[in-house]
């Protein structure tokens, strides 16, 4: 019930903050006094005219543009004239003694004058019009005096009807109220602001839910979810917070005659933001929907690929001459290569593609890209090569520049390696392109032969060598991780000067336990020959014989 309390109130606070904004947007939108410029019917200002100003003038009162003048009449200049206009015509509204149904319009050609009829029939001119300012609008000379004349009586009636006390008191109570629904609407957007701030807080895991349903759960956790929702929570708040106080500011200033004209300003700025905006998001549909289908391609086709690769990686489907082990990363520099021909044709149809800025940043990451493409590719280059060359692969015992241990990843720009201390070891592809690479477990996985592990132990003259040879395999023999598939052998490799060595080379049974059978191996020929009482001058050293024992050894049996 709690629970249901707590979704209505929140539901109430949302329809009553949607009804603020709508009362808002029509305080500004029927309530703001509405400005009585307008354009001329049939003019066009794409091109000005011979002889016609391109940027027009204006005349009109509280900054609002009654008429537009485009030619001053005779040599005048078209600034000292519209100057001299605007005062001449606050100088008319201010006279409450005078009409605005006294400007009239009289022929005089070559001009048809506006001026003023006195009451005793004198006429005095205000504004002349000329055939060639008429012809900057494409009107005649005497459609635009009477233009003129019906904008400047309108202009007058305005300014008087807006100055006086009811319209002044009709403005500060309409400002009133909107500064109130204006503060209200504040207090409700910050409590919804703040129940959303404790609910995001409190329960973040319904979005974990909402993602887990189209398979993205498990790429995000929920404190990163936390964050994003607050952090969006706060840039809508405050977002939406600015723009209705900026809409705010013409709403206000509209209310009273002084500031109607800074008020239309800023109404038309805002309008024109907009259509603008509008216009921009029109016109870049098209190369939105060629950029949707080019990304929609592309991401099919990788899709495509990998599943290709991965047949071939598990064996489903096999090319000549073409290793599983070359899947996976063929899959992944083909993914690259899609991703950047995608990106190559999707570019011309970004918004500003061709602008300054996407320039310029092109020119950027070029420049990163030449200071430091020289390592990189040199490592990108050894790392293709190690692949390609099938040196190792991941999950094989190696031996890179000393170091012993398997490889854990085999990256385009590293390889690493896990050593039997738990050590992981990155080692530059450069680095392991220009050493010896031994590879421990390439014999067992590519001819099925076990890999050989070879000691060398040195053994006195006084030893028969058959002897020595029937230890050192039964040392071998007795190691559970030497295999019988290939019997273990021992080799005389020299004859020095006072020991002999001998070599016994046996076989792993795995390439996984090779240093682990190597300690077993020494640590039974220890117990062989010290069982048998046989001495290992390993390493060799140097005794001082009196005489009377000889190094040869007793004839007879070869075994005692």
């Amino acid at each position: 019930m709690a629970e249901a309390n707590r979704g209505g109130h929140t539901r109430w606070r949302l329809g009553a903050l949607v009804a603020l904004l709508v009362l808002l947007l029509g305080l500004g939108l029927g309530l703001a006094q509405a400005s009585p410029a307008r354009a001329i019917e049939g003019a066009t200002t794409a091109e000005a005219p011979p002889g016609c100003a391109a940027t027009p003038g204006f005349i009109g009162l509280d900054g609002r543009q009654s008429l537009e003048i485009r030619r001053a009449p005779g040599a005048q200049k078209l600034g000292d004239y519209v100057r001299r206009s605007n005062v001449r015509l606050r100088q008319l509204a201010e006279d409450r003694s005078f009409e605005p149904e006294q400007i009239v319009v009289q022929e005089q050609p070559p001009f048809s004058l506006v001026g003023i009829q006195e009451g005793d029939g004198r006429f005095t001119p205000e504004l002349g019009v000329d055939d060639p300012a008429a012809a900057c609008f494409g009107l005649s000379r005497q459609q635009l005096a009477l233009r003129y004349r019906d904008d400047l009586r309108r202009a007058i009636s305005t300014y008087r009807s807006a100055h006086t006390p009811s319209a002044w008191l009709k403005g500060t109570a309409l400002a009133s109220l909107v500064l109130a629904v204006y503060i209200l609407w504040l207090r409700l957007q910050g409590g919804i602001n703040r129940r959303l701030r404790r609910h995001f807080a409190e329960r973040p895991h319904f979005v974990m839910q909402e993602l887990g349903r189209v398979g993205l759960g498990g790429f995000v956790e929920a404190d990163q979810v936390r964050h994003l929702m607050q952090w969006l929570r706060q840039v809508v708040h405050w977002s939406l917070v600015l723009v209705v106080s900026y809409l705010l500011i013409p709403l206000l200033l509209g209310f009273f005659p002084p500031t109607a004209g800074i008020a239309e300003g800023l109404r038309g700025q805002i309008r024109t933001t907009l259509l603008g905006v509008l216009r921009s998001v029109v016109q870049a549909i098209p190369n939105l929907v060629s950029i949707v289908m080019v990304l929609v391609i592309t991401v099919l086709v990788i899709r495509a690929s990998q599943a290709w690769f991965r047949a071939i990686h598990h064996g489903r489907v096999r090319l000549p001459g073409f290793y599983q082990e070359w899947a996976l990363p063929t899959s992944r520099l083909v993914t690259i290569l899609f991703s950047l021909f995608g990106l190559a044709a999707a570019f011309p149809y970004i918004p500003g593609s061709g602008s300054k800025v996407f320039q310029g940043a092109g020119l950027f990451l070029g420049a990163l890209a030449a200071i430091g493409s020289s390592a990189v590719t040199t490592n990108i280059i050894s790392g293709l090569m190690l692949i390609y060359t099938r040196a190792f692969r991941e999950g094989d015992r190696v031996e890179i520049n000393g170091v012993v241990g398997v490889v854990q990843d085999r990256a385009l720009l590293v390889t690493r390696l896990q050593t039997p201390r738990n050590e992981l070891v990155s080692i530059p592809n450069a680095s392991v392109i220009g050493a010896s690479v031994v590879n421990y477990s390439f014999s067992r996985r590519e001819i099925q032969q076990p890999v050989a592990i070879a000691t060398t132990i040195t053994i006195g003259y006084d030893v028969p060598w058959r002897r020595v040879h029937a230890l050192m395999l039964a040392a071998a023999g007795s190691v559970a991780g030497i295999t019988d598939e290939v019997a273990p052998f021992v080799l005389q490799t020299a004859l020095n000067d006072f020991h002999i060595s001998y070599e016994l080379t046996a076989f792993v049974r795995a390439p996984d336990t090779y240093r682990q059978t190597l300690s077993e191996v020494l640590a039974a020929l220890q117990d062989q020959f010290a069982a048998a009482d046989v001495e290992i001058l390993s390493p060799g050293y140097h005794a001082i014989r009196n005489g009377n024992r000889s190094t040869v050894p007793k004839t007879g049996d070869p075994n005692v």
